[in-house]
C-alpha cells in the first residue's frame, strides 16, 4: 500500500515539471516572436530604406555624414563618395556613413 502512495507521489511530482518546462519554452519562444515584430524587424526595414536612399544618391545630391558635416556628392564610386564640403574642398567619405540631408529628402518627398 505504502509502495502505491510513494509511486502516484512521484508521478504527480513529475507531471507538474514536464508542464512547467514547456510552459518555459512556450514562453521563450513568445518573446523571441514579441522581440523580433517590435524590434528586429523594424530596425531592418529601417536599414533597407537607408540602403535605398544611400543607392539613390548621385552627383550633386546633398549629404550629411555621420561626423556632421553637410556638402554635395561629386562623384560616386563603389564603397566609397566624394563629397564637396566647401569649394575646392573635397574629402573622401565611406556609403556607410553617408545619409540624405533633411531638405534634401524633402524635395525627394515631394517628388513622389
Amino acid at each position: 500500500m505504502l509502495d502505491f502512495i510513494f509511486l502516484q507521489a512521484a508521478t504527480a511530482a513529475e507531471g507538474p515539471a514536464q508542464q512547467s518546462s514547456w510552459s518555459f519554452w512556450v514562453m521563450m519562444i513568445l518573446i523571441f516572436v514579441v522581440f523580433y515584430f517590435f524590434m528586429i524587424r523594424p530596425q531592418q526595414k529601417k536599414q533597407k530604406e537607408l540602403q535605398k536612399q544611400r543607392d539613390t544618391l548621385t552627383k550633386g545630391s546633398k549629404v550629411v555624414t555621420a561626423g556632421g558635416i553637410y556638402g554635395n556628392v561629386k562623384e560616386v564610386q563603389e564603397n566609397t563618395f566624394l563629397i564637396e564640403i566647401a569649394k575646392d574642398v573635397v574629402i573622401k567619405v565611406d556609403k556607410g556613413s553617408v545619409y540624405v540631408a533633411a531638405e534634401d529628402a524633402q524635395q525627394q518627398q515631394q517628388a513622389k
